[in-house]
């Protein structure tokens, strides 16, 4: 999960107590059966993932001794919470794909992609739409108004679907590690009270060569080691002949960022009225929450995509309901990730973390990154890692400059982004929509995560020489 919610409070100054007693060493060896279990059902077994992902929750509490009821309620708050959080975003997104395809509208932005970029440039064309739609948006939410564009490139310009896909994963990764308004950049300028403007100026700074490499340059490697297939129900097919007429480019394009546009400006508003109580504030906020401006696009997309299109009411009625059905699967397996990231914070696991890190001698912008890192891959949870590892070397900034501050919030969110795995709903989400094994997923996804991180630590560090 990357979004906040329930994390925050898991990882914020009044943390929850852990459903068990287990020592360090226990809940390391609960953590790693847990993981080990899901791989193994899933590629040795060929067990489906939910049930993988719901069998591994069992034994990671049992193991870690944790009582069966907490275990099973802690694995049933995670997937309410990715169902309620995550969940909607998929389905909003998934109608407004769906409209964009059928309508036409997603054809007339490749095509026009296609004729106006070279076959060398599409790979950086894509990193970039995807930064640009990346600086506000959560993660999914980036990744739903992504997949048709991304797929459709693919398929159309004859393209490796990694080699296209993994530039537009990069672009939205690395915003949302590095780049506030994120939530976890936004909360580790906060315990680290760095400034704003200066985290935002170095995190571009850092996050354009840190895209390029594993961005485009990664995605050509990427694509000579996986050759993906997506599921048939998600790849978006070329509308019928029977369309009246596409929609026009300026109003597709205009659909598909409005919900970036919302969101934006409810960042931009939080930043520069920072008033809880201001009318103003209070009505951007709601409408620019991922919920409702993803509603508000796919309300529009019926009249700007369905519409233009010719649809008739009972036609767009009809594009609602088949772009629900292929994502059942996507949203169970999801849900079920992010109810195995919940147990594995309620068990104890982060707060193992932290102890081990109390006694590392490391220099602080290494020691943020280090701690971030260690909570992603116990916990799967980039927030959670940046909420906690900038809580505990916040008092470490208190002689820094404004730079070195900075650079110490970046670190943290670098570190968070390492080496997404079986624990982290975002690589089900990635699986599942570009169709992947979990050993392929591995060998984009996972490495992909991991090349930003490392690429951004070693430019924060050279940065750090300077400022």
């Amino acid at each position: 999960m990357r979004h906040l919610s329930a994390e925050i409070l898991a990882a914020g100054p009044e943390p929850i107590d852990p459903i068990s007693s287990a020592g360090n060493a226990q809940l390391g060896i609960a953590a790693l059966a847990g993981i080990a279990v899901i791989v193994v059902l899933i590629t040795r077994f060929k067990v489906h993932a939910f049930l993988a992902l719901t069998l591994g929750t069992l034994v990671l509490g049992a193991v870690a001794s944790a009582p069966l009821d907490k275990t099973i309620e802690s694995f049933s708050t995670g997937l309410g919470d990715t169902v309620s959080g995550v969940g909607v975003l998929i389905a909003l997104g998934a109608i407004l794909g769906k409209l964009l395809a059928d309508s036409g509208g997603a054809d007339e932005i490749v095509d026009t992609i296609l004729a106006r970029t070279s076959e060398r440039a599409m790979p950086w064309a894509m990193a970039l739409i995807a930064g640009i739609i990346g600086l506000p948006l959560f993660f999914e939410v980036g990744i739903v108004l992504m997949i048709p564009v991304v797929l459709l490139v693919a398929r159309r310009g004859n393209f490796s679907v990694m080699r296209i896909g993994i530039p537009a994963l990069a672009g939205l990764s690395v915003m949302h590690g590095l780049v506030p308004p994120h939530p976890g950049p936004l909360a580790a300028i906060d315990s680290v009270k760095a400034d704003l403007g200066m985290t935002l100026a170095l995190g571009v700074l850092v996050g354009i060569p840190t895209l390029i490499i594993a961005g485009p340059l990664f995605g050509r490697v990427a694509g000579n080691w996986v050759h993906a297939q997506p599921p048939e129900g998600i790849v978006p097919q070329r509308p019928s002949d029977d369309l009246e007429r596409r929609p026009r480019f300026v109003a597709t394009v205009a659909t598909v960022l409005l919900p970036v546009v919302l969101m934006l400006a409810k960042a931009l508003t939080d930043i520069v009225i920072d008033d809880p109580e201001n009318p103003v504030q209070r009505v951007v906020d709601v409408i620019g929450s991922p919920m409702i401006a993803l509603l508000v696009a796919v309300i529009a997309a019926m009249f700007t995509l369905g519409r233009a299109a010719g649809f008739t009411k009972g036609r767009i009625t009809s594009t609602v309901e088949k772009s629900l059905m292929p994502i059942a699967g996507i949203l169970l397996i999801v849900a079920a990730g992010g109810g195995f990231k919940q147990t594995l914070v309620d068990v104890g696991i982060g707060e193992m973390i932290l102890d081990f890190s109390k006694d590392w001698s490391v220099p602080a912008l290494l020691l943020g990154w280090l701690i971030a890192v260690g909570i992603r891959l116990a916990t799967g949870s980039a927030t959670v890692a940046t909420i906690s590892a900038a809580g505990l070397v916040a008092p470490l900034a208190a002689d820094m400059s404004s730079a070195q501050s900075a650079l110490l919030v970046l670190a943290i969110g670098a570190g968070s982004l390492f080496f997404s795995h079986v624990n982290d709903a975002g690589f089900w989400l990635v699986k599942e929509y570009f169709g992947m094994s979990v050993g392929q997923t591995i060998k984009t996804w996972s490495v992909m995560e991991t090349l930003i991180s490392v690429v951004s630590l070693v430019f924060l560090l050279l940065l750090w020489l300077v400022v």
